[in-house]
């Protein structure tokens, strides 16, 4: 079992906030992509949080991180999924690293399980 936390533009909460869609998240046309920039400055930041670059297909570009309590990440074109293990420590260190990349307003996090987005205040 994991815990799953998401990184998107603020564009596509904004989307998803005036949508009615249960499944708006399952429909990756409704998410906004990345500019180029915010791609690799995503990317660049996943390496100095850590993350290792495990795997690139056509999902995106799989992270994974030595010290398993920070969890892996898949960054898409449109998103940022950080999966965190099922217990307090992982959970809380991925929850903070997510919130941590809003810090530039472009950024909304949104916790799955709990239905709530985050951002930058």
């Amino acid at each position: 079992m994991s815990y799953d936390i998401s990184l998107y533009k603020i564009e596509t909460k904004e989307k998803e906030q005036t949508s009615n869609d249960d499944g708006f998240f399952e429909n990756t046309e409704n998410l906004v992509p990345f500019t180029a920039e915010q791609f690799q400055a995503l990317k660049e930041r996943l390496l100095k949080y850590g993350y290792k670059l495990s795997a690139e297909d056509s999902y995106g570009l799989h992270f994974n991180h030595p010290d398993e309590d920070y969890g892996t990440a898949l960054l898409t074109k449109g998103a940022v999924y950080f999966t965190a293990g099922w217990n307090k420590d992982s959970i809380f260190e991925v929850g903070m690293t997510v919130s941590e990349f809003t810090d530039s307003g472009e950024y909304a996090k949104y916790d799955r399980q709990n239905g709530e987005w985050e951002t930058w205040e």
